[in-house]
């Protein structure tokens, strides 16, 4: 059955007013939904004119079907349905907004189209019969490739997921000294099987390449396990994870992403171009390409020297120790455990601290209260350099009362404040109080 030519001078109109019905369809989705308002305008705008042209486009077709002798059945066919290309952009969509907000900005701009159709059709004095044909097919279009959407964004989103905890699982397996290399999975040997994957060959990461492990966290948000595991000192492949289990990588939570934001510039990139970062322990891990540049000021981040992958999980050890150290002493910047001088031996050797506890401070511990307050007093005064005044005033005590308690401390401890070698254990004693608590 034949329609009148009202149908294709409609569909020309819109065609030819294709930027006021882009601006109207991009208003209506920013003012209705607020994920599409957070969208910037020069990305939005160029994709709902795409998805406009091509709406047009098949309403002109089936027009053109209807009034063709064979009379084909519109809707039929993979030419009605969504370009793979525009489907492939929806699901990248989808990896920043609600799928629901996707389909329900669909419907807004359908309402929108069907709207200004119907009054183009009724300024050329268009029937019922002209309408009724097209609104029950672009009805049944926009179910068909909804029903699409939703199959695409599901397959693109779950894809993405599995590859995301995959690499992360690979990065972290690199970084704890899991990962087995199978020289026959490439021909350069950039396959590699983790302990989380099975036997899965992943050839996305360059055994050729230096790369320098990190380990971060927020100043704001601080672990409040500030104290080493025994098990770092060690050096020993689960060293770095402080024997908790393992967490799931690739965490969505907002510290995570402020951390990975911040160093974005200098990650490390597997060959798709996604930065090889993960979780260890809850903590932000994973491996760069250069040194950060500038005071970091905004991260915690212990750093290891750059290494092949067979140096990584020593290297990881170490930039722990680091991170640790630089926690421990409330440090805000990025450093490698050389850098933080004796503050990271401190960490790298807890053995030695302990030792030096039971013999610089045990003794204060049997005075309760009393042993507290001096060892209170000696820990002020090595903050403040050695300067009485200015401890003094740091514990709101006369100078006369604060040398006393140090007279005192020196008596009881049996050392010496004005010998080097004393006052060097006693600093490494009192550190390591700090960063492994009261029980040592």
């Amino acid at each position: 059955m034949e329609t009148s030519t009202t149908v294709p001078e409609a569909v020309a109109a819109l065609h030819t007013a294709i930027d006021a019905l882009t601006d109207e369809v991009v208003d209506g989705l920013r003012t209705q939904l607020p994920s599409y308002a957070a969208v910037s305008l020069p990305q939005l705008r160029p994709r709902v004119m795409a998805s406009l042209r091509n709406s047009l486009s098949l309403v002109q077709r089936w027009s053109e079907e209807r009034r063709s002798p064979q009379g084909a059945v519109p809707g039929e066919g993979a030419g009605y349905g969504i370009p793979d290309t525009h489907l492939d952009e929806i699901t990248a969509l989808a990896r920043a907004l609600p799928v629901e907000d996707i389909i329900s900005a669909y419907r807004i701009g359908t309402d929108v189209v069907w709207r200004r159709f119907g009054e183009e059709m009724a300024a050329r004095r268009g029937t019922a019969e002209d309408l009724l044909p097209i609104a029950e097919t672009l009805r049944a279009w926009v179910d068909a490739n909804t029903l699409r959407i939703v199959r695409s964004c599901r397959v693109g989103i779950q894809e993405d997921v599995r590859t995301d905890r995959r690499r992360a699982a690979l990065v972290r397996a690199l970084l704890l000294g899991q990962a087995r290399w199978d020289e026959s999975l490439s021909a350069d040997g950039a396959g590699t099987v983790g302990p989380d994957d099975g036997e899965v060959a992943d050839g996305s990461y360059d055994r050729s390449a230096l790369r320098l492990p990190f380990r971060a966290c927020l100043p704001e948000a601080v672990p409040s396990e500030a104290a080493l595991p025994e098990a770092v000192p060690s050096g020993g492949p689960e060293a770095a994870s402080g024997g908790h289990p393992p967490a799931h990588p690739g965490p969505g939570d907002r510290a995570f992403h402020r951390i990975v934001a911040a160093l974005r510039p200098w990650l490390a990139l597997d060959t798709a171009g996604r930065p090889l970062v993960t979780t260890v322990d809850g903590e932000v891990a994973g491996l760069l390409a250069g040194r950060p540049a500038g005071l970091c000021r905004s991260l915690v981040l212990g750093l290891g020297a750059p290494v092949t992958p067979s140096g990584l999980a020593a290297e990881f050890t170490r930039a722990t120790q680091a991170l640790r150290a630089a926690v421990g002493f409330g440090l805000v910047g990025a450093f490698t455990r050389e850098e933080l001088g004796l503050r990271a031996t401190v960490v790298a050797f807890p053995a030695v601290g302990e030792g030096l506890v039971r013999l610089r401070l045990a003794p204060l511990a049997e005075r309760g209260e009393d042993g507290a307050q001096l060892e209170e007093a000696a820990a002020a005064y090595l903050r403040q350099g050695l300067r009485l005044d200015a401890a003094a005033r740091t514990l709101y005590v006369h100078p006369n009362t604060l040398r006393n308690r140090l007279r005192r401390f020196e008596e009881i401890t049996g050392t010496s404040l004005r010998d080097p070698a004393d006052l060097a254990e006693i600093w490494w004693a009192l550190a390591h109080r700090r960063l492994h608590g009261p029980a040592g």
